[in-house]
């Protein structure tokens, strides 16, 4: 029995848009109603195929790139602009309004995933460039593009969102403005090289604006849980949490107050979120390890366990608190421990 909202969804199970040239699959908060500060796709590009010049109005972009490879250009308000590589274990941040594009590299399909800091935003709901053009008269795009009616009238009728294209060639090809600033803000880092924090259950990268200016409302973490290991008990003040589940399988047990709680397991393509000061814990089960993308709404990256915190106080203070002697007190951790190893 539980009085706290579902917390799982399965994402790559979920409705999307699928074609020859690529897929995406998406939550809103339509779908995940506990997932209020948090929209996120699952998306699939096959070599060539284009995720088409597009910008998001009311949500940044989080992406996280888990197999395959792709090209991302990108302008900013200022005019700037940057022409980008990616592939396993990279992070891309695009504030929101910034026009961007997503191309498949090859030789293989690229999977990548996007977290977007705003619960309402739909993948399918963006501003695309072609959709645009196919709503606007003809003479105002002929006007403003230089381009003769008989090219206007060879544009695409609709929103084409993800196209078939030529495969790109290895190094990136030369903008069609040879004057063009490079861009001041670095939209990439490279998670999967971050520095790795290693616990005696598992290992940790993050990533936060302290290493990634341009990530003003996300911080990531890729997450691996050995078997047996115990991501403790703790909770984070400034921010909710969300978790994609790349590979392996873990518990979930969450306190929300007043005698709330839930308890879930989640495995591969399958999304968990917990709310802003939720109590929880992460437990691996399984044979294989666990890997999960976290991602949290804040630039800055706060947690508080059970460990460090229990450890803070005097031992008689926690005996008087518990009702038990102080030799078990003694046996407790004497600091925070983050990733338990296998009891």
């Amino acid at each position: 029995m539980s009085d706290l909202p579902n917390f799982k969804f399965d994402l790559e199970h979920a409705q999307g848009w699928s074609g020859a040239a690529g897929s995406a699959r998406q939550h809103t908060v339509n779908e995940f109603p506990v997932s209020t500060s948090f929209a996120a796709v699952s998306m699939r590009l096959q070599p060539g195929a284009l995720r088409e010049l597009h910008w998001h109005a009311i949500a940044a972009e989080w992406a996280y790139v888990i197999s395959g490879s792709c090209r991302v250009t990108v302008i900013a308000p200022s005019g700037n602009a940057e022409i980008s590589d990616f592939g396993p274990g990279d992070v891309w941040y695009f504030p929101k309004g910034h026009g961007h594009s997503i191309q498949g590299l090859g030789p293989d399909e690229c999977h990548f995933l996007l977290v977007f800091d705003d619960g309402r935003f739909s993948e399918f709901g963006t501003f695309s460039i072609t959709d645009w053009m196919a709503r606007t008269p003809p003479d105002v795009l002929a006007q403003n593009l230089s381009l003769p009616a008989d090219a206007i009238a060879k544009l695409p009728k609709e929103e084409v969102y993800i196209v078939q294209g030529e495969v790109p060639p290895t190094a990136a090809p030369a903008s069609m403005n040879a004057n063009l600033e490079p861009s001041q803000l670095n939209h990439k880092f490279r998670l999967g090289a971050a520095p790795l924090m290693s616990f005696a259950g598992g290992t940790e990268r993050l990533v936060s604006q302290q290493q990634f200016p341009i990530s003003s409302t996300i911080t990531g973490v890729l997450l691996t849980l050995k078997p047996g290991g115990l991501r403790e008990l703790h909770w984070h003040p400034n921010a909710d949490e969300w978790q994609y589940y790349i590979k392996g399988r873990s518990e979930i047990g969450v306190f929300g107050a007043n005698g709330k709680y839930r308890q879930d397991e989640f495995g591969p393509g399958q999304v968990a979120f917990i709310n802003r000061g939720f109590g929880h814990y992460i437990r691996q089960i399984g044979n294989e390890e666990t890997q999960i993308l976290v991602a949290f709404n804040s630039p800055d990256y706060q947690e508080i366990s059970i460990s460090s915190w229990l450890a803070s106080n005097p031992p008689q203070l926690l005996a008087d608190n518990f009702g038990i002697d102080l030799g078990a007190i003694e046996k407790m951790p004497h600091a925070g421990r983050f990733i338990v190893g296998a009891a």
